[in-house]
């Protein structure tokens, strides 16, 4: 609306926090003025009692009471002293200004609370027979008796503030000093504010922002920069998905590259082969069956190489849509190794417990089958040893030649093949030890290697707990 006239938010807060200021002083005095009330009326009431004490005291060695009030000197002027029996009835009074009291006494309060308590008091309760406040103090004696003293009493709030304009001036002076510093805490809020709006409208309008921005050095400056700071975290974060969105394209394309070039020689030696035969006829079938050897030798390694390709292309795109079951892990890989048995004259020992998991067949069967090839086509290794325990901790390890420390940190890059002659001349495709680091992953552990004595893979899988 225009027109409308606009508070800060400064001004607000600041007019509120001294309404705070204003209400704890006005709630400070009203309870210093009740605790300066309490305080005298205690003070008179332990006079009071100490002369009903007193006056009952000697009622327990005279007769008469008339002879005890004689010789009781009062502790305050115009003191009324009443003596009410058990039954209620005032049986004596010293007022001789109003007609002796005859109505029964028993519901008086000051009284209630003597017959309970053995003494009480009232403030400023009206008297019905002369009709003046009074403070009355009862105390509770033998056979019933009760003696109580009476004193006029007043205490108004003008004779409290006379009495105590210094605590007032004080007081005054404090709510002052508070308002200065609730102004100067305020104005800081309001400098917060400030300042995350300008971080807003940089943000709105897609500006550099840097983590420096200057706050107070309070909570609402800490959670401005907190916000700050979490706004340019997400802009990196976003920055660095990009970065590696980017990667992973150019990982793509080196994938590509690297599968064109390792197709290149078996599909060379394929076109070869098969020119020699088409182009020589006349070529012995000796000869004919060594080229078909070769081509098929190639036609192998394409197949495997386009499984390796298949099998991480898939882990990779979509490892969270790999289905997984219930397996029993022991007999699978007994399984393999006997297949692989028959491929070596290598020992190959099994020392693991029954462990079971949940897991996919083809990953878990890949890591097992290319751990175990890897040490029959590189190793040299007369001996291999797979060793597990009940948490699903492995180690596989052969007596081989091992390999140099440069090469380990490698060796589980996609295509990185330490004797690159030697590995093709094997027929590996260089994505083995890849798809082993990745199919583990999936089952939710991580691998290493070393080489000493021969080579070590140590890794872990995710089993089962409840697995015996």
């Amino acid at each position: 609306m225009a027109g409308k006239i606009k508070i800060s938010f400064h001004t607000r807060v600041l007019l509120t926090v001294i309404a705070i200021c204003w209400i704890l002083v006005g709630t400070s005095m009203a309870f210093q003025y009740h605790r300066e009330k309490e305080y005298k009326a205690n003070l008179l009431n332990s006079r009071l009692q100490m002369h009903n004490l007193r006056i009952l005291e000697d009622l327990d060695q005279h007769d008469r009471t008339e002879d005890v009030m004689k010789n009781i000197v009062s502790p305050v002027e115009d003191l009324r002293v009443t003596i009410i029996d058990k039954n209620g009835n005032v049986i004596f009074d010293n007022n001789d200004k109003t007609p002796f009291p005859t109505a029964n006494h028993n519901s008086r309060p000051e009284i209630k609370d003597a017959r309970a308590k053995g003494e009480g008091f009232a403030v400023e309760r009206l008297s019905e027979n002369d009709e003046i406040n009074y403070f009355y103090s009862a105390r509770l004696g033998n056979n019933g008796i009760v003696v109580r003293s009476a004193v006029p009493y007043s205490h108004t709030l003008t004779e409290y503030l006379k009495a105590d304009s210094t605590m007032l001036w004080i007081m005054a002076g404090m709510t002052l000093i508070m308002s200065l510093i609730a102004y100067m805490v305020t104005r800081k809020i309001s400098l917060s504010i400030k300042r995350l709006n300008i971080f807003a409208a940089k943000a709105e309008k897609g500006e550099k922002i840097y983590c420096g921005e200057s706050f107070p050095h309070d909570e609402l400056g800490s959670i401005a920069s907190h916000i700050v700071k979490l706004y340019v975290q997400r802009d990196e974060q976003h920055k660095e998905a990009l970065r590696l969105e980017q990667e992973k394209i150019r990982l793509k394309k080196q994938l590509t590259n690297n599968i064109n070039h390792e197709l290149k020689t078996p599909v060379a030696s394929i076109i070869v082969c098969l020119d020699l035969i088409q182009d020589h006829p006349q070529l012995s079938e000796l000869k004919k069956m060594e080229y078909l050897g070769r081509i098929r030798a190639n036609a192998m390694r394409l197949n495997s190489l386009l499984k390796d390709v298949a099998a991480i292309t898939r882990m990779d795109e979509g490892s969270e849509m790999i289905e997984k079951t219930d397996l029993d892990l022991t007999s699978l890989v007994k399984e393999i190794v006997e297949e692989e048995s028959l491929k070596t004259d290598m020992h190959i020992t099994i020392d693991m417990p029954e462990i079971s998991i949940s897991g996919n067949r083809q990953l878990l069967e890949s890591i097992f089958r290319n751990l175990i090839d890897n040490a029959i086509s590189y190793s040299g290794a007369t001996e291999l040893t797979i060793k597990a325990d009940q948490s699903g901790n492995f180690k596989i390890s052969d007596n081989g030649c091992g390999i140099s420390s440069e090469h380990l940190p490698h060796i589980f890059e996609r295509f990185y093949r330490v004797d690159k002659g030697r590995s093709r001349a094997a027929g590996g495709t260089g994505l083995g030890l890849a798809i082993v680091r990745n199919a583990i992953m999936i089952h939710g552990g991580e691998i290493t290697v070393r080489s000493i004595n021969g080579l070590t893979f140590d890794f872990n899988l995710k089993i089962n707990k409840n697995a015996t």
